[in-house]
């Protein structure tokens, strides 16, 4: 029997009148990724936030490793294991790679931002904030202030920020937008590298890398799952194809 690391149970958010998650319901399986997919306004980035505690849910129940998170706030879920991303990424520009990750690592430690400078100057932050970033393929860029990167870098590194935590489960928003092709591929590498030693549920507009990616796939329209299995049993989903994927199974 699979290993449920996470289940969301009829989650529901509305904005006014408008339901942003509508009875939500899906289960992420340890080990997998788990790709969301659906068109602009369909309710991912809110059920992400849901997810992570930055928004409170008015109904519905998050379960992880077999604990109601409901009502716990973010710092709670993310020392129970829970590590996000955002569509924008949230870098300190002025700081190196490398420092970054250590803030990362501190920060999840319970230590407020107020102490940068022992976060630079504290040794034992930097053994995993260099393994994240080889994890990422930016150990020889650990040294380089975070401005000087690339896009594609800059993604890299909040991957990074986010396993130098040490997650049970990965929420990346997006990690590939902005991105072009040689990037997105490179992503898709790295995000292939981590499948089987961490649990990823994943945001994702390009379709390509979700199904090159996904071992599940669950599509939201108007904030409702209309479908979720197999990448194999979505694509050939007529109402999925009909919503979202279209006549050619890619995004339109």
């Amino acid at each position: 029997m699979a290993d449920i690391v996470l289940k969301v149970e009829k989650l529901r958010k509305s904005f006014g009148g408008v339901l942003a998650t509508d009875d939500l319901s899906l289960s992420v399986e340890t080990g997998k990724i788990h790709a969301v997919i659906g068109p602009n306004g369909a309710g991912k980035t809110t059920m992400i936030a849901q997810l992570a505690g930055a928004l409170n849910s008015d109904s519905g129940r998050v379960l992880f490793d077999g604990e109601d998170i409901s009502g716990m706030a973010p710092p709670a879920r993310s020392r129970r294991g829970i590590a996000r991303t955002f569509q924008i990424t949230s870098i300190f520009h002025e700081f190196t790679a490398l420092e970054n990750v250590a803030l990362a690592v501190q920060a999840h430690d319970g230590h407020s931002f107020r102490f940068w400078r022992a976060a630079r100057e504290e040794a034992r932050l930097y053994e995993p904030a260099l393994a994240a970033l080889e994890t990422v393929g930016l150990a020889d860029r650990a040294n380089i202030t975070a401005r000087n990167l690339s896009h594609g870098e800059h993604r890299q590194l909040e991957i990074a920020m986010a396993l130098a935590t040490k997650p049970k489960l990965l929420l990346l928003d997006e990690p590939m937008a902005g991105m072009g092709a040689e990037e997105s591929q490179k992503m898709v590498s790295i995000l292939n590298r981590l499948k089987g030693d961490h649990t990823i549920l994943l945001i994702e507009h390009d379709m390509d890398a979700v199904f090159a990616l996904a071992d599940q796939i669950t599509v939201l329209v108007y904030g409702n799952s209309i479908a979720s299995g197999m990448p194999d049993e979505i694509r050939a989903n007529e109402e999925v194809r009909t919503a979202y994927l279209g006549d050619e199974g890619t995004a339109n």
